[in-house]
């Protein structure tokens, strides 16, 4: 990475992953700082810590507030980490850089609306402070993009993104479910924008984290933001998904880092056959999902001509039931079958209709 928005990530000259860890919320003063002298241990680089705390419903404890930024500037002054908090509004943003925070991020929540981060945006403008966006809790790609565009046009060169997963109404096993591919379309779209993980906010219980943080590593994201707790059980907020700062340092510790290309020529070589491979399978499904597609076409033909519904929910829940369970005899997964022929019959379903229209 070159580009200007990852500067400050290569300036910081880590042999590792960043590491962001802290408490879900600031509580007390002796809580931050006995977390922040714990987690010097560790390969933490950044101290983390909600202030301001926007909840799903009211009633919930809502963040110390502006009280807590002279504890996060004591925890610069005595251990040497940078500090970092969530902003939402204008006036957390004024705040927080009358305090010198290092690190601000924008929420999940403020995400989603354009005319907040646009206020941010404003009011940063030509920061050289670090900006992070989290994704939106919905799974919009474009509305996160569109976060981190208002930030650069505002001429903010010190950019980051951060991915902690999306709401879904289906529960999960995740609190937030990771959709790993939204991820890769991120990097993809935006190469040269720094990808954190957030497996506290995907996973919302410590049992998860070391799982969901080596997926990360794996897919190339440049670091891990891990909520970290001086005694989990007892946090004013999120206790089921936060750690202890030794238990970060094994997470951390045990962690595979893999080399992101194949280095023997060899190997090289060896993985170029399988990807011409997977190469022509991938025509051949293109072609078929085609002549798939020509035959829906077909049966739409037939159902305008008899006036016909377009939707066959028996024979749709035939091959439904009847596709999934192949697809596991074969070692698919029931949710990946599921979201292949979805998507399938709903690609049919339009193009039914279009037949129909015309």
């Amino acid at each position: 990475m070159n580009n200007e928005n990852n500067k400050w990530l290569q300036e910081m000259g880590l042999n590792h992953p960043l590491v962001i860890a802290g408490p879900c919320s600031a509580e007390t003063e002796e809580q931050v700082m006995n977390i922040a002298h714990q987690l010097t241990k560790t390969k933490a680089t950044v101290f983390r810590a909600g202030v301001w705390k926007p909840r799903t419903r009211p009633g919930n404890f809502e963040g110390i507030g502006a009280l807590a930024l002279p504890w996060l500037q004591r925890v610069k002054k005595e251990t040497g980490l940078l500090i970092a908090v969530e902003v939402a509004n204008l006036n957390h943003v004024k705040l927080a850089l009358e305090h010198d925070i290092d690190i601000l991020w924008i929420g999940a929540r403020t995400t989603v609306n354009p005319f907040a981060v646009q206020e941010i945006a404003d009011a940063l403008k030509d920061t050289q402070k670090i900006v992070m966006v989290k994704n939106p809790i919905n799974p919009d790609l474009e509305l996160w993009i569109g976060a981190i565009e208002r930030l650069q046009k505002a001429n903010i060169k010190n950019i980051g993104a951060i991915h902690r997963g999306f709401s879904t109404y289906q529960k999960t096993t995740y609190r937030n479910n990771p959709n790993w591919q939204i991820a890769i379309d991120f990097m993809s779209r935006m190469p040269n924008i720094p990808l954190i993980n957030d497996p506290s906010h995907i996973c919302g219980n410590r049992e998860g984290l070391f799982d969901v943080s080596q997926m990360a590593l794996d897919l190339n994201f440049d670091g891990l933001m891990i909520e970290t707790h001086s005694d989990p059980d007892k946090a004013w907020s999120d206790a089921k998904q936060q750690v202890t700062p030794t238990r970060l340092h094994e997470i951390i510790t045990d962690l595979i880092i893999k080399k992101p290309n194949f280095e023997k020529q060899e190997a090289i070589d060896s993985l170029a056959k399988l990807r011409v491979e997977i190469n022509t399978i991938d025509d051949d499904l293109i072609a078929i999902l085609g002549k798939r597609i020509q035959i829906s076409k077909q049966i739409g033909l037939a159902k305008k001509e008899k006036n016909v519904a377009v939707l066959q929910p028996n024979r749709w829940q035939e091959i439904f039931e009847n596709r999934v369970k192949k697809g596991g005899n074969l070692g698919l997964s029931k949710q990946f079958m599921e979201k292949l022929y979805k998507a399938i019959h709903q690609e049919s379903i339009k193009v039914q209709e279009a037949v129909i229209k015309k």
